[in-house]
């Protein structure tokens, strides 16, 4: 894929408060509803796939095939990022890719695309198809400056993006998350004060149960799910469902932490 916007490109060398000023940037040019040339109902179900990590690479066929999904994310090795992509189509592996660049600062909360966007970017470098949606392990619009890593990359592309976080980084649930919630439930996660760019009370994502024992003694708590670019935050939320199945975390980003790890032990 093709920078759209290369004065976006991370520098790890600018200043804590250009780093910051560069993201109030970012969420200017963010767009936080739909534009996306699909729906997520056309989302091929990934039990159609097979489950294990090793999916057999294929290439799909004519203009009526589901939207083209990438999943982001990244190992380390000292001070080495390795960033892993693959990219489904209807729940089969049609392409995966990774790339390894340092890491030149230590993770420091808000700022996480700082220190891994650049091998993120040389890795979406190497593809050869353009996917129609990527799902990026990080945050998008819940942050600081509602620029968090999904967010930072999909403005970069001009790609629509989701974020898919495990913890939350900011802003307020509207429903306790230390509940037990069934599959499919959707907790809004609004803005609050320590969101500086958008109005309190602004739905900024979800909360989103895609997984869930059938036990009182166990539970498993809810991906925290928001809009990186060209998305609403209901429609990350009904991607992410789309994608996922039978695990916690969609499909794409899934098999993409497995191949990061694959790729992390041909690194020295």
């Amino acid at each position: 894929m093709q920078l759209v916007r290369p004065e976006f490109v991370p520098d790890p060398s600018l200043s804590q408060a250009e780093m910051e000023a560069l993201q109030r940037d970012i969420a200017e040019d963010a767009r936080f509803e739909d534009d996306l040339d699909f729906s997520p109902e056309t989302i091929a179900s990934a039990g159609d796939a097979p489950v294990d990590d090793q999916t057999t690479l294929r290439t799909g066929d004519g203009a009526a095939d589901p939207p083209l999904v990438a999943g982001v994310d990244q190992a380390f090795v000292d001070d080495k990022a390795i960033s892993a992509i693959v990219v489904l189509r209807g729940g089969e592996v049609v392409e995966r890719v990774s790339a390894v660049e340092q890491t030149e600062i230590p993770y420091i909360p808000g700022l996480l695309s700082f220190r891994e966007g650049g091998a993120i970017l040389a890795a979406f470098a190497e593809l050869e198809i353009d996917p129609d949606v990527v799902l990026v392990d990080g945050s998008g619009r819940i942050h600081f400056r509602e620029a968090g890593l999904a967010t930072h990359i999909g403005v970069t592309l001009d790609v629509p993006a989701v974020g898919v976080a495990k913890n939350l980084l900011c802003g307020t649930p509207e429903q306790s998350l230390e509940e037990t919630y069934p599959e499919g439930a959707r907790i809004p996660i609004t803005a609050d004060d320590s969101v500086e760019t958008c109005p309190d009370g602004t739905v900024i994502g979800h909360a989103l149960q895609t997984r869930q024992y059938d036990s009182p003694n166990r539970y498993i708590n809810p991906l925290i799910v928001s809009p990186g670019h060209r998305v609403s935050a209901s429609t990350a939320a009904d991607i992410v469902d789309a994608t996922t199945d039978g695990y916690k975390l969609p499909e794409p980003t899934r098999l993409a932490d497995s191949y990061a790890d694959e790729a992390k032990a041909s690194v020295e």
